[in-house]
């Protein structure tokens, strides 16, 4: 089924960029919430076509790799002895490097889920509001540069 609407672009006149107001009751009649991402489409005849890109939130789950060194002092022929003191924790870090994450799994969650399970990793974000958690932890589609989901069908 396609819905035509025609607009006119508004100037806003402080800072001279164009607004396309929608019509009232559009969004409802497409099912187009604020927050949806929209694929923009030039048709020949100079008008456009816009379509909601359906998406889905992925949760990803990772473990980092380190390559850690120790340099431990022991006496002359118990060299294991400096295993011990690492296992232990005592001994000071002599340096490290990021070896990089490798994926453990992946699986697609709801919104929902996902904004409860921020709760719980982040317990110090409880009070922070929807909006705010999403943008410090969520990677929208506008976050990856360079990723062009527009030909996704």
């Amino acid at each position: 089924m396609e819905n035509k609407f025609t607009v006119t672009l508004i100037e806003d006149p402080e800072t001279k960029d164009l607004i396309m107001p929608f019509p009232e009751g559009m969004c409802d009649e497409l099912g187009w919430e604020i927050g949806d991402s929209l694929n923009w489409t030039q048709l020949p005849d100079g008008s456009l076509s816009l379509t909601k890109i359906d998406t889905e939130w992925v949760l990803v789950d990772c473990v980092s790799t380190y390559r850690m060194r120790y340099m431990v002092q022991v006496p002359k022929g118990k060299s294991e002895w400096a295993l011990d003191t690492v296992t232990m924790e005592e001994a000071k870090e002599f340096s490290q490097e990021h070896i990089g994450e490798q994926i453990i799994s992946h699986r697609v969650v709801s919104k929902k889920y996902a904004l409860e399970l921020s709760d719980i990793d982040n317990d110090y974000t409880v009070a922070w509001n929807e909006e705010t958690k999403m943008k410090n932890f969520f990677t929208t589609l506008e976050d990856q540069n360079g990723n062009d989901y527009s030909d996704m069908e």
